[in-house]
């Protein structure tokens, strides 16, 4: 069996200040880099290691990823990969089996907000109403002004994960990937095949390690969130 372990970031500034963040590009609170920090250690603690890893694009994710390698004491040389930037591409370099290849990818960034990012979530309510709100953050397929809906984040989050994840896990390696709420609950919802009615009550904690057990079907054999 192989291993996907799904780490949504730690509390980012605007978490802790209760507003919309989506793709705007916050860093982690303190509180949010001892949140990775535990998640390594939890994973160190359980052996778990990796031979490949997937983050976003967003410096929330990418700091929760390094705090969380940091903590996991890794021997290997993390080399960050991104397929949006095309000076990341290191055409003459040589892998080696000492590095530890990390894929960057906007397909696994945060549904985009529209016109909610940057709003203090109680005033959004105050505006449109709370049941509007909630309706925006948890429904499936409705989408606030000028934003993705789940099932539009998912539109992304799911192909990247069927094209560029799925065949390392196949291969038999054990997979990372460090991204965010949204992008996260699109994957599980795949993986568990979580139906739309009943994936608005699906919550994902920041900075706590969701790990999977997967067969050479590709088929959950376990599930454990480690705390």
């Amino acid at each position: 069996m192989v291993k996907l372990v799904l780490v949504r970031h730690g509390e980012s500034v605007w978490n802790k200040l209760n507003e919309f963040t989506g793709w705007v590009d916050v860093p982690l609170t303190p509180k949010g880099i001892k949140e990775s920090n535990k998640a390594g250690k939890l994973l160190l603690k359980n052996k778990i290691h990796f031979d490949v890893v997937f983050t976003s694009e967003l410096i929330r994710a990418n700091q929760t990823l390094i705090h969380l390698l940091s903590s996991m004491k890794i021997k290997q040389i993390p080399v960050f990969y991104s397929e949006q930037k095309k000076d990341f591409k290191r055409e003459h370099h040589i892998e080696n089996k000492n590095e530890l290849p990390i894929y960057k990818d906007d397909d696994l960034n945060e549904r985009y907000y529209g016109a909610l990012q940057g709003m203090d979530k109680d005033v959004a309510r105050k505006k449109y109403g709370a049941e509007q709100v909630h309706i925006w953050r948890r429904s499936y397929d409705i989408k606030p002004p000028h934003g993705e809906s789940l099932k539009d984040t998912m539109a992304r989050s799911v192909p990247y994960f069927k094209k560029n994840i799925l065949p390392k896990l196949k291969k038999g390696q054990n997979v990372l990937i460090t991204a965010h709420g949204n992008s996260l609950r699109g994957i599980t919802k795949y993986l568990e095949n979580i139906s739309n009615k009943d994936i608005p009550n699906y919550e994902i904690a920041t900075g706590v390690p969701i790990v999977y057990d997967l067969d050479s079907k590709m088929k959950i054999k376990s599930k454990k969130i480690l705390k």
